[in-house]
């Protein structure tokens, strides 16, 4: 038998041989451990999942993401439907699971015009509040929700889509009576109730040049003030030919300029017509249903699955060359079935947005995806 010498001991090369076969099977095989190191991979839950009743996809959840957020149980609407009296049972679940799963988790959101409940801005007699009132309302609502989670909610999406798609500030209640100050006094008070915790701006369309001009306008006002902000979440409610990628990076690259994070929110890749581009993910929008704006009932074509693998990596691509700032990109829910875009803009299409289909089975994209992070 031919001998051969490694690092002075004496092996047979039949030992060699038998090894090869083992050589590379360490490889990565869910997106968490692929991408571990360069970001979180998340997803949206919701009401069913966070209960324990889909056991489907939450096994999904659990093979394939290390970060989680609330699709909508931990809003100001649902979590405090009348003055002073919280609804925590499903906040509570909600975090019970990412702390027994050591996931990172993300409170979502704390201040928002479109589901914040409407007493927040009348008294009694439906009068609009004075600002003082309006001030302590949000406050009490910040430090019951950071302090009763502190510690265990990692990251607060603090406040949410209060820029316009020009970079003004979004006329809302909230500015309507405090003017853009709701916006330091928001993260001020969830500063103050956790110290700890990471603290975000999140919102859509942060690709058009005039709401990216305007975050970055907003955000250095802040950092001036001494405000903490760690973070600036990019919705990416997108289709396959829109937004242009380019401009989506150079946005990017602006928000990580300034110093924080940059996360990737609230993902999904619609493949169907989009009415009206310029409504972004406004939810107060709502289309007429027509035929030709729901075309795949039936599964997509080979021409439009392609399409929608490429557009994944090109996206996951642009996450990639940015890691030094991108923290943690998040899937707006776990399966296609579940995703809010089969009801938006138009009620009742089949939309196939996300990374396993209804069947919860990985798209081949995933293993792609999985591939992909391996080359950086």
């Amino acid at each position: 038998m031919k001998r051969v010498y490694i690092s002075g001991t004496l092996a047979p090369v039949f030992v060699l041989l038998a090894l090869l076969p083992f050589v590379g099977c360490n490889k990565p095989t869910t997106l968490k451990d692929a991408y571990k190191g360069k970001f979180y991979i998340g997803t949206a839950l919701n009401t069913p999942q966070i209960l324990g009743r889909d056991t489907a996809s939450l096994a999904v959840v659990n093979e394939h993401f290390n970060a989680i957020v609330a699709e909508n149980c931990m809003k100001s609407g649902p979590m405090q439907p009348n003055e002073g009296e919280f609804n925590f049972e499903l906040a509570d679940r909600f975090v019970e699971y990412g702390m027994q799963n050591q996931l990172f988790v993300t409170g979502h959101t704390l201040i928002w015009h479109s589901q914040a409940p409407r007493w927040f801005f009348r008294d009694s007699l439906g009068n609009e509040v004075l600002p003082e009132v309006l001030i302590e309302r949000m406050k009490n609502h910040i430090f019951t929700m950071v302090g009763r989670y502190k510690g265990k909610v990692k990251g607060w999406d603090v406040v949410n889509e209060a820029i316009n798609d020009d970079g003004s500030f979004r006329k809302s209640r909230f500015f309507q009576i405090l003017g853009a100050d709701f916006i330091r006094l928001a993260f001020q008070f969830a500063h103050e109730a956790d110290p700890d915790a990471e603290l975000y701006y999140n919102d859509y369309s942060m690709f058009l040049p005039g709401k990216r001009e305007g975050v970055v306008s907003m955000v250095k006002k802040l950092q001036e003030q001494g405000v903490k902000i760690d973070g600036i979440g990019m919705q990416c409610h997108v289709g396959l030919d829109y937004p242009d990628l380019e401009e989506f990076e150079k946005s990017v690259e602006a928000f990580g300029a300034l110093g924080v994070k940059v996360m990737i929110t609230e993902m999904d890749i619609s493949v169907l017509p989009m009415p009206d581009f310029r409504i972004g993910a406004d939810i107060s929008a709502n289309f007429e249903y027509k035929e030709k704006l729901n075309p795949y009932t039936n599964g997509l074509p080979d021409s439009v699955n392609t399409a929608f693998e490429q557009r994944y990596l090109d996206f996951f691509k642009i996450f990639l060359e940015h890691d030094d700032v991108v923290s943690r990109v998040t899937l707006w829910g776990v399966n296609d079935g579940l995703s809010w875009k089969n009801g938006f803009p138009v009620r009742g299409r089949t939309d196939y947005p996300l990374l396993f289909d209804r069947e919860n089975q990985p798209k081949p994209v995933v293993e792609k995806l999985i591939e992909l992070a391996r080359k950086y």
